[in-house]
Parts: structure tokens; C-alpha cells; sequence
């Protein structure tokens, strides 16, 4: 599954969570601090401000930290690409895999995809605030906002918006192709091994079918995880300064960094709900695998023999395919009830946490949504098991089926050889 792309799987995941570790200390403790001495941005235009003389004023204060801000940002693009650069042209050069280009470079375009698609998040986050002030201004003092300043706003966002829908159009794209090239890579390795597992049941349906939807889930699985980590990063040290709003929570009282704190008690207790809740359904998947395949086997015989898929066989057959599935759908059901309760009672807790904040007035309506969307963006990323539990059920499912597949190739392979050792 992950041989036949990836070169040395275990030390490539290991090695590349490892270094995405030490890049991101490295740059929170040390690196950004260099920037005003190694940067490239001034070869564009783009310098570290001087620093401020004590007592400056509001707008030189906003000034300095819009200058220092995109400073900032141009040195982290380029420590990124040194980064990026160290990791792929060690893997690429030392891997010695067929598709390292693809699993290797591929790899690391989709994870800066994915960590663009978070600053696009916070920038819009940043919007959200400053566009619901200008709401509040214009609701509050009637006519104090020109029409034309309103539309000034919009159109700022909408130079966001086209950005953030081009890259995920482009990366939607590329990411299919990642997909189905690993899809070849599995493919060309089982087929190599036809001769052997031709007569392993349900190997037409591993190579044809399972091969295409495990690529895609871990794929999809794996984005899903890194955007939650990397919105984690970016969203949490947001929330932290926005919890400065918040200094009491109802029926508990001053909590210090209210906002993470709630955020976090919610997330695992949800988690761990699911997780109770869902406990039973990857087993249960993967037996209805298996009833659906005998099933089907029996119908494909059938085709073929007169004496094969008798209706009695084909009934007790389905029975057992029936049983699997009233006992899916009773497992769903309980989790379903869980899983959807939780989520939309979800909805309502930043409105409950700020319920005191709100009416005494602590902040202003940009604020509030500020803090809401970083609420639930941390929120969401701690409620990455919620949201993916049903597919990592099927994924689960899937990766059990392969295995087995795998582990008969291999004693198959081992039987064939035995003969010749003796």
C-alpha cells in the first residue's frame, strides 16, 4: 500500500514529522528573529521597519505593525522554501524510488497548499473584523459611512476570495493525479503478483476498486489532518489574544484563557463521545466486506456454471449480507444520534461562553466575530476524529482488506519458494 509509492514509508513519515517539528520551533524560538538580517524582501521592496521611538502615535503604531507584518511574512516564505528544499532534494536524491517525484514532491506541494488555504482563513478572519465594525459604525451612526467606503471593503475581500478559489481549483486538480498515480503504483505491484493471487478471493475487487478508494482516503484523511494541526498553529495564538475579551465564563466564573480552555474541554469531550459511541463500526465494516464479497463471488461463479449461485445458496448468502447490515444500521443510528446531537449543540457554545462578555459590552461587533471564527476553527481542529470518525471506519475497513490481501501474497510466495529450499 504505501511501499509502492513512497520510498521507505516508516522513515519518510517519520522523518518528515520530525522536521516539520524542528522547522516549526526552529522558527518560533530562532529564525524569525533573523530577518531583518537575512531576508530577501528588500530585493523587492519589502524592508523591516526601524523601530518605534517611545510614545508614537496610533498610526504609527499601525503603520509599524502593517510594515513588520508582511516583513515578517516574506522571510517565512522564504525559510519555508529552504525548508522544502532541504527535505525533497534529500528524499529525492537518496530515496531511489520509482515515484518519489510524485510521493516526495507531490507530498510537500500539497502540504504548502494546505498551509496556504489556513492564511487564507486567518486573512479572512482578520476581514470579518474589521468589516463588522465598519457594520456596527454604520447601524450605530446612520450615514456616517459613505456607500463608497462600504464597497472599498467588499472588494478587499473579494481579491482574497478569487485567490483562495484558484488555488483550490488547481490543487483539487493536482491532488487527483497524486491519487490516481499512486493508484498505479499499488496496481503495478499486485498485478506483478497476479500468477499468485489470482485465486485469493476478492482479488479482482482489491486491485480494481480498493486500491483507487484507500489512495484517496489517506490522501484525503492525511490534508484533513495537517490542515487541523496547521489551523491549530495559526488559530490558537489568535484565540489566545482574543480570550483577553472573554474574562468570565457563565456559571464558573474568571477563567484564565477562557476561550482555549473551553475550546479544548469541549473538543475531547466530544472525541471521546464518538469514539465510545463509533467503537463497534471498523469491525463491522470490514464483516460486511466479506459477506459482500461472497455474495458476489457466487454470482460471478454462477455466470459460468449451471450448477453454482442456486437460488438457496444465493438466499442464505444474502442473509448473511441482510444481518450485517440491520446491524450496521443499529450501530448508526446510536451514533448518528451522538454525532449529530453533539455537533449542533456545538453551534451554540461560543454563544454561551460570551454570554457575559456580551452584555456587559466588553467588545465590539468586529470583535465578537473575530472571536467566534477563531472559536470554531480551533474547535474544528480539535474535532478532527468527529468529523472524519465514518471515514476513517471505511478507511479502516479498506486497510484491513489490503492487508489481508498482502499477507496472502506473501505466504503464498513463501509456499512457492519452500519446494526449492529443500
Amino acid at each position: 500500500m504505501f511501499q509502492s509509492f513512497f520510498p521507505n514509508p516508516k522513515l519518510f513519515f517519520i522523518s518528515f514529522a520530525l522536521w516539520a517539528l524542528a522547522c516549526v520551533l526552529g522558527w518560533y524560538l530562532v529564525i524569525q528573529d533573523f530577518g531583518p538580517n537575512l531576508s530577501l524582501g528588500s530585493l523587492f521592496g519589502v524592508y523591516f521597519p526601524e523601530a518605534l521611538t517611545e510614545g508614537a502615535d496610533a498610526t504609527a503604531q499601525a503603520a509599524f505593525q502593517g510594515a513588520q507584518s508582511t516583513a515578517l511574512d516574506i522571510w517565512l516564505y522564504q525559510y519555508m522554501f529552504a525548508c522544502y528544499a532541504i527535505f525533497v532534494g534529500a528524499w529525492i536524491a537518496y530515496g531511489g524510488q520509482k515515484w518519489a517525484k510524485w510521493s516526495v514532491l507531490g507530498s510537500a506541494l500539497i502540504v504548502f497548499i494546505t498551509w496556504f488555504q489556513v492564511q487564507v482563513s486567518v486573512m479572512l478572519n482578520e476581514w470579518y473584523g474589521t468589516f463588522y465594525d465598519l457594520i456596527q459604525k454604520a447601524l450605530g451612526e446612520p450615514n456616517s459611512i459613505p456607500l463608497t467606503d462600504y464597497y472599498a471593503e467588499l472588494s478587499t475581500v473579494a481579491v482574497i476570495i478569487l485567490v483562495a478559489i484558484t488555488v483550490s481549483v488547481l490543487s483539487n486538480f493536482f491532488i487527483s493525479h497524486y491519487v490516481f498515480r499512486w493508484r498505479t503504483a499499488m496496481t503495478s505491484y499486485y498485478t506483478s503478483k497476479w500468477n499468485k493471487v489470482r485465486h485469493i478471493e476478492g482479488a479482482s475487487q482489491r486491485i480494481q476498486e480498493d486500491t483507487m478508494r484507500f489512495a484517496s482516503i489517506v490522501e484525503g484523511l492525511g490534508v484533513s489532518l495537517l490542515r487541523s494541526l496547521m489551523t491549530l498553529i495559526a488559530f490558537l495564538p489568535i484565540l489566545w489574544g482574543l480570550s483577553g475579551y472573554v474574562k468570565e465564563l457563565p456559571f464558573i466564573g474568571e477563567v484564565p484563557q477562557a476561550l482555549v480552555f473551553v475550546a479544548i474541554i469541549w473538543s475531547i469531550f466530544g472525541t471521546a463521545l464518538l469514539a465510545l459511541a463509533g467503537i463497534k463500526l471498523p469491525g463491522l465494516e470490514f464483516k460486511n466486506q466479506r459477506v459482500e464479497a461472497a455474495y458476489r463471488k457466487e454470482l460471478v461463479y454462477g455466470e459460468d456454471h449451471a450448477d453454482r449461485a442456486n437460488p438457496i445458496t444465493l438466499n442464505e448468502l444474502f442473509d448473511n449480507v441482510r444481518k450485517n447490515y440491520f446491524r450496521l444500521y443499529a450501530n448508526y443510528l446510536y451514533f448518528n444520534i451522538v454525532r449529530y446531537g453533539y455537533l449542533n449543540v456545538g453551534q451554540f457554545v461560543p454563544l454561551i461562553v460570551l454570554a457575559p462578555s456580551i452584555i456587559a459590552g466588553a467588545f465590539t461587533l468586529g470583535v465578537m466575530q473575530r472571536v467566534m471564527n477563531a472559536f470554531n476553527q480551533v474547535e474544528n481542529s480539535f474535532q478532527y476524529l468527529i468529523n472524519s470518525w465514518t471515514t476513517i471506519v471505511e478507511l479502516l475497513s479498506i486497510y484491513k482488506r489490503l492487508k489481508a490481501f498482502e499477507a496472502a501474497i506473501d505466504e503464498n510466495e513463501v509456499n512457492m519458494e519452500l519446494p526449492n529450499n529443500h
